[in-house]
């Protein structure tokens, strides 16, 4: 499983109309709708901006007017194709005055899809844990050295209390005795 690394833009001409599909990152759902608004306000005189999504078992495609089946689902099967998650891809359409027919747009919008995705900076998603656990201040300095690779926050107490995403195969390097697995899930592979 992959995901990308920074926003990607690529641009495609196709019989005058222009398709521009925009690639970004999201890490939840609630993300998308300032997404699309904010893009509908910076290309605000295109025909139309088909998209989707994938954020874990959730995933959504629109084909914004275009015929049923010819833009977003063309989208979201080269996002599954090239097995990403956390991603939005939205492709703009500014229609060039010529039809393309629908076997035309769905190879239209899966090329623009397709060609954003090839050429952007994509990451590996490995199997995570986010836990939790408190330690006493001597053993601080131990524990963040143990940590220094991985993504941790600290809350300061009568102890310390640590909450950090960590690869599932390197619980066992922790050698932690008390903690607390919050949760299961895909996290980037540090290089």
């Amino acid at each position: 499983m992959y995901t990308i690394n920074n926003e990607y833009i690529y641009e495609l001409e196709i019989k005058k109309s222009r398709f521009i599909s925009v690639l970004k990152k999201v890490k939840d759902i609630t993300e998308i709708d300032k997404i699309l608004s904010d893009l509908k306000e910076e290309y605000k005189d295109a025909t139309h901006y088909c998209y989707a999504y994938i954020i874990n078992d959730k995933k959504k495609s629109s084909d914004d007017n275009e015929p049923g089946g010819t833009a977003g689902l063309p989208i979201l099967q080269a996002l599954e194709k090239n097995n990403l998650n956390y991603v939005l891809c939205v492709v703009i359409r500014y229609f060039g005055g010529i039809k393309l027919g629908a076997g035309g747009l769905i190879r239209a919008y899966s090329k623009a899809t397709s060609e954003a995705i090839r050429n952007s900076d994509k990451i590996e998603l490995i199997k995570g844990l986010e836990i939790k656990f408190t330690t006493n201040y001597e053993e601080q300095k131990r524990i963040d050295y143990l940590l220094q690779n991985y993504q941790f926050t600290k809350e300061y107490g009568t102890s310390i209390t640590y909450h950090a995403l960590i690869p599932e195969d390197d619980l066992i390097n922790l050698n932690i005795k008390e903690l607390e697995i919050i949760d299961k899930k895909e996290i980037e592979k540090k290089c």
